[in-house]
């Protein structure tokens, strides 16, 4: 026996922490374990013992003289070739075979025995190391595929693919965790059988979130492309489909919201040059279309009509802009709903399409110079693998957004760069030319607050134009107006250096104000702040006059003031809804006015201003044949939150429904960013009402803009649980004055409405019998990391700072699902039956959010206990094609519109009343 000593090696064996605390009882026998810590791989201490130990076995291999004898020698026997038998499918002869020190048996095919053999599949192209290997594999009967699978780095763990034999294409078909697995082929060449375990639950990934462990064992779900992923979405689409077959007033739904939406429907009409332009959709047409007539009485024709530039549907225009003499439209296309948008050029007189073709923009305006020689536009950098970017499905952060100038009839290439700031990659830009050309004035943003820095550059005084910044040596010599995030500031009119602003600054319900850029420090007040109602918006027209927008307890009130004096001139009768439009320039003494509201499907009103008194006659109405607003009554009231501040609640059910409890509601809430929920026409809710008995509900919860800057303030940051609370206080409010019951409310929301409902039900499941969160933020400690999420900090804060994160991790819906049997002294309560929605070209709210919460959602209260409580559903309705909302064709809507409340009529126990 040889010694240590004799190989003349001195071994150091490596130190091993024992952990005598663990021991067993197995039958009355104490055994010990106290290496039980080297049973986790991933351990850290664990993968330092194994370095220490291949340290020590190759110190003593090193002094083993005859290993490389030994190496060369089998290496030289090993060179030669060898076989496995042939196996037949069909008319087809397979067999494996090694040249001699190729890594991995390759598989050869011949037509015969005698014939010539070809590569059929060759695993040393799978890796550079000869680490994957095929485990098994199956031809069909047919002869026509072969099913393969593939393991790496000798692991039971297989993915099995699948192989077209005759042109070696590999078909997407993907099966993950297969293991200890034949694969057996159906004699009609459909599929194969095969063993697999389910896709594991990830609790590996912990994050320190400033010292405090937060897992995050759904991590995987964030990768889009992942084969994983996407089975795991199908699995949830078969999931929701078998459960909406259940619904019964599904296709009814359906059949009554397709109906009363075949109605004509039309945007107000805007002028450039000599013509007249607007939007015009015949009822069910999947996308609206852009319609030119030479005056208002002329004939109209089709300018653009979005509906051919798909068979579905999807692709949808954005935003547009004509130049102003009139000859040419600037477009941009959104493909499945994505904020990626493509710009064209259209020439208005032969519709001609240019071959101008802008890519990668987003978050954009388009503005024209006035010398119709092009216009201005944002965009972000084209990715690096732009060639395997499947726009809107990616989830990386949208950073270092750039303001440019296209010249008509140039390649994008040739673009000016006017601003950009690598400084600050979060910033977005806007670019927009004053109504006189002279200017352009460029917005600059950092988040989502209503905040904004104001640079100008006067065109006029540029020597040479534009064309002198061609060569791309500078940016353009923009002015400094407000270089500070303090307020926000909205150009409303100028004449020459005087500027006429919509202001926020010491004035949280706005005022109007103006400055001369010779003197910029000096800015006087043209229409102050109001006491109570919130300064919405002011569109100059008819030279000197300002039609401006007043929100008085969530309903608008418009009036025409003098744009020098700002004193006020007339009121504009409208009823109580909502101004969605003011259509209309300087040069225009005629303007058109849009409106709508819970029982007026829209009225778009022409104003002459020409005259003393403003004449206001209505110039299109929409008419929904079978709607009869005298069926249905509207009422606002005002519910006492929490902390005891009066909350507007707009109410609209049956005329004459008697307060007992009995009936089905619909609870809807945003409350956040400013964004103001007001009053308007929903066909779909229209037909809940009238068929389910529904009575729907808008709670102006704080965090919107419903009365202001401190309004949206007091529901934002440190201040988010004001939202909850106020939402929650509506329901209740609904419950105890007789609306409903608790397992008869049903609440909904999206984006932010959407984190608002999956915050709700995990704070008060009790109070709730069903859930529709739809496109919402659910993980609030990764959401700044997405596409644009890195703006909403402004609403929500980051987890990145200590502070900011203890507010999120109270509230973030997908950190805060419980068991609610294990909360309450009353074992019955679960969460409501709950329906969350995305869509997997959502790429403002990436689809992560909610398959994230869908996977946690049905894991705790669901799949991970033997007998669970929890026997109200927890579905995904992943929409394909399509985005965060915006450019969703007719149909769509429709669809979605009878899946969200044919789920809730079956969840509620409602009935279809005729």
């Amino acid at each position: 026996m040889t010694s240590l000593s004799a190989l003349n090696i001195s071994l150091q064996y490596p130190p091993a922490r024992r952990d005598d605390t663990v021991v067993e009882d197995y039958h009355g026998v104490k055994i010990a374990d106290p290496y039980r810590w080297l049973e986790d791989p991933d351990a850290e201490e664990v993968k330092e013992f194994v370095q220490e130990q291949v340290k020590l076995t190759d110190s003593v291999l090193q002094k083993c003289e005859t290993r490389e004898k030994l190496r060369e020698t089998i290496t030289k026997l090993f060179d030669h070739p060898r076989y496995d038998a042939p196996f037949r499918r069909a008319d087809k002869y397979f067999y494996f075979h090694n040249t001699g020190l190729q890594p991995q048996d390759i598989l050869y095919v011949q037509e015969s025995l005698e014939g010539e053999a070809e590569v059929l599949l060759d695993p040393n192209g799978f890796s550079e190391d000869g680490t994957v290997s095929l485990s098994t594999l199956s031809v069909s009967e047919d002869g026509k595929y072969l099913a393969y699978a593939l393991s790496s780095s000798g692991s039971d763990w297989t993915t099995i693919k699948v192989l077209r034999i005759d042109d070696r294409n590999v078909e997407p078909d993907t099966l993950l965790w297969v293991k200890f697995s034949s694969i057996s082929w159906t004699h009609d060449n459909k599929g194969f059988f095969y063993s697999r375990y389910p896709a594991p639950k990830d609790d590996t990934v912990v994050e320190d979130y400033h010292g405090v462990k937060i897992a995050d064992p759904y991590r995987w779900l964030e990768d889009p492309d992942a084969e994983e992923v996407k089975e795991f979405v199908q699995e949830q689409v078969k999931l929701t489909d078998s459960v909406l077959q259940k619904c019964e007033t599904r296709e009814k739904l359906r059949e009554t919201i397709t109906k009363l939406f075949d109605h004509p429907r039309y945007d107000a009409p805007f002028r450039r040059a000599d013509k007249y332009f607007y939007f015009h959709n015949t009822g069910l047409q999947p996308q609206d279309i852009l319609y030119v007539q030479e005056s208002l009485e002329g004939e109209a024709e089709v300018l653009l009509d979005p509906n051919g530039f798909s068979e579905d549907g999807t692709v949808s225009l954005s935003t547009l802009s004509v130049s102003e003499d009139g000859k040419y439209l600037a477009y941009a296309l959104s493909s499945s709903g994505s904020d990626w948008t493509t710009i064209k050029v259209l020439r208005i007189d032969d519709r001609n399409v240019e071959p101008d073709t802008l890519l990668w923009v987003k978050f954009s305006s388009i503005s024209w110079t006035h010398d119709n020689k092009g216009f201005f536009y944002s965009r972000y950098p084209a990715p690096k693998d732009r060639e395997v970017v499947d726009a809107g499905t990616e989830t990386n952060a949208n950073l270092h957004h750039q303001l440019y100038y296209h010249f008509l009839g140039t390649d994008q290439s040739e673009d000016i760069l006017c601003w950009r700031d690598p400084e600050n990659p979060k910033y977005s830009f806007g670019g927009g030319v004053t109504d006189d050309g002279q200017y352009i004035l460029l917005n600059i943003s950092e988040d989502c607050d209503p905040v904004n820095k104001l640079y100008y550059c006067d065109l006029s005084k540029i020597p040479n134009g534009l064309e002198s910044f061609r060569s791309g040596n500078s940016l353009l010599p923009f002015v400094k107006l407000i270089d500070n995030f303090d307020a926000r500031y909205e150009v409303i009119a100028n004449d020459d250096t005087v500027f006429t602003f919509l202001t926020n600054k010491d004035a949280p319900k706005y005022k109007l104000v103006r400055v001369d850029l010779k003197e910029p420090t000096t800015w006087v007040d043209v229409v102050q702040e109001s006491e109570k109602d919130v300064l919405e918006s002011a569109c100059a027209v008819n030279g000197n006059q300002l039609i401006v927008s007043y929100l008085s307890d969530v309903k608008y009130a418009l009036q025409i003031r003098d744009l020098k004096t700002g004193s006020l001139l007339h009121q504009l009768p409208i009823d109580i809804g909502s101004v969605s439009e003011v259509s209309g320039r300087r040069e225009d003494s005629v303007v058109f006015i849009s409106f709508t509201s819970f029982l007026t499907p829209g009225i778009i009103y022409q104003c002459n201003l020409g005259t003393e008194i403003p004449d206001m006659k209505i110039f299109r109405e929409i008419v929904v044949p079978g709607f009869d607003r005298s069926e249905f009554h509207v009422k606002q009231d005002f519910v006492s939150s929490k902390d005891g501040n009066k909350i507007p609640v707009f109410i609209v059910a049956k005329r004459d429904i008697i307060l007992d409890g009995s009936h089905p509601c619909l609870l809807y809430g945003y409350g956040g960013f400013n964004i103001s929920i007001t009053p308007y026409f929903s066909v779909s809710r229209i037909v809940i009402t009238r068929h389910l008995g529904v009575v729907f509900c808008i709670a102006n919860i704080r965090g919107g803009g419903e009365y202001g800057e401190e309004w949206h303030k007091a529901g934002s940051l440190a201040r988010k649980q004001n939202c909850f609370d106020d939402f929650i206080s509506a329901a209740e409010y609904l419950v105890s004055t007789g609306y409903t019951q608790p397992k008869k409310l049903c609440i909904e929301g999206g984006s932010n409405g959407g984190l608002l409902v999956g915050a709700c039900i995990n704070q008060r499941p009790d109070l709730f019998g069903c859930a529709l969160a739809h496109v919402g933020v659910m993980d609030m400690l990764r959401f700044h990391k997405f596409t644009i999420g890195h703006a909403w900090t402004s609403d929500y804060g980051c987890s990145e700072k200590e502070e900011e994160f203890h507010w999120l991790i109270k509230y973030s819906p997908l950190h805060n699902v419980r068991r609610p049997w294990e909360q309450h002294t009353d074992q019955s309560i679960q969460y409501p039956s709950t329906m969350l929605l995305t869509a997997d070209h959502d790429d403002r709210v990436v689809p992560l959010h909610t398959l994230k919460l869908l996977a946690t959602m049905q894991h705790v209260l669901c799949t991970s206990l033997e007998e669970s409580p929890q026997t109200n559903p927890i579905i995904g309705r992943i929409d394909c094609k399509s985005g965060h909302g915006a450019g969703r064709p007719t149909q769509k809507m429709i669809d979605e519109a009878a899946d969200r409340y044919s789920f809730m009529a079956k969840m509620l126990e409602v009935h279809w009343i005729e």
